[in-house]
């Protein structure tokens, strides 16, 4: 499984048509240019791709579509998450896995669990769940941060194969990295922090920028993997300088307006979300 999740994997968006239906044409040409710009793995239905206002039929349908038009067979991590631990175990039991490399899954949020709370949570996903699963740390979203601690005592379970860190505390990172097993992955969850992390043992990441830039995140990450930091900043000027303007307005309505911009989807979200500003959109128009 390490190897399977190695490099970049991309969170992707789900397109909408103007009337918020799911635009399975517009997908289809996402993969097919993440594909064609060399990403390792795709993961569908993550907070990319707008997870919060997708509903469950949807979100099979979404895995059911990829698994069906999958360019270069690519493994496949779906997400799954929220604040009702007995609700995503009934999600998971009601699931068809076959196809599927790995679950994706974000600590609990709006309830705030203890770290005791949050340990428990995810023991009891993994205890159920086919597929080895890959927790998720947000704090900006959740509203909790998982410590170094808690991340080193989930690694015990047998079907937690990692952690997907994006807190940005890197003397957290490093506390995992030191006392993580050495079968247990760590994924960056920040595409401006991948280089650093990639130094101190991850694995590479799961990219929004991706979606727009595969072949510019895919070599950043393949570079350091390889220890060719030298090659890995090369990548970083272009990548950094969009970077903050795909959360401005919260993601992922920058990453949806660079795909409009490079004509691959539409640009549509669902509320509460609203499109991309005339700013924002030249801003990123000037950047491409």
């Amino acid at each position: 499984m390490q190897h399977t999740l190695k490099g970049t994997g991309v969170a992707l968006v789900t397109p909408f048509t103007a009337d918020l239906k799911i635009d399975y044409s517009g997908f289809e040409r996402l993969l097919q240019h993440c594909a064609h710009g060399g990403v390792d793995y795709y993961v569908v239905n993550g907070t990319t791709g707008e997870s919060a206002t997708t509903d469950k039929h949807e979100k099979r349908a979404l895995l059911k579509f990829i698994l069906e038009h999958n360019p270069g067979s690519l493994p496949v991590v779906y997400g799954t998450g929220g604040y009702d631990t007995q609700d995503i175990i009934d999600h998971i039991r009601e699931m068809d896995w076959t196809g599927v490399a790995a679950l994706l899954s974000v600590s609990p949020y709006y309830n705030r669990p203890s770290q005791k709370g949050i340990i428990a949570h995810y023991e009891a996903i993994a205890d159920v769940c086919p597929v080895p699963v890959l927790m998720y740390n947000v704090p900006k979203r959740t509203g909790t941060n998982m410590t170094a601690a808690t991340t080193l005592e989930l690694a015990k379970h047998e079907n937690i194969m990692g952690i997907k860190e994006a807190s940005g505390d890197f003397g957290q990172i490093m506390d995992i990295a030191v006392g993580k097993p050495d079968d247990f992955v760590l994924v960056s969850g920040d595409d401006m922090a991948t280089v650093p992390m990639i130094s101190v043992g991850a694995i590479g990441a799961i990219s929004v920028l991706a979606n727009a830039l595969p072949a510019e995140m895919s070599g950043m990450v393949r570079a350091a993997l390889e220890g060719d930091y030298e090659k890995a900043r090369t990548f970083m000027p272009r990548l950094n300088s969009l970077n903050p303007h795909m959360y401005s307005e919260s993601s992922p309505v920058g990453i949806k307006e660079t795909l409009s911009l490079l004509r691959i989807c539409d640009n549509h979200v669902r509320l509460p979300l609203v499109k991309a500003s005339e700013k924002l959109s030249a801003t990123i128009k000037s950047l491409l």
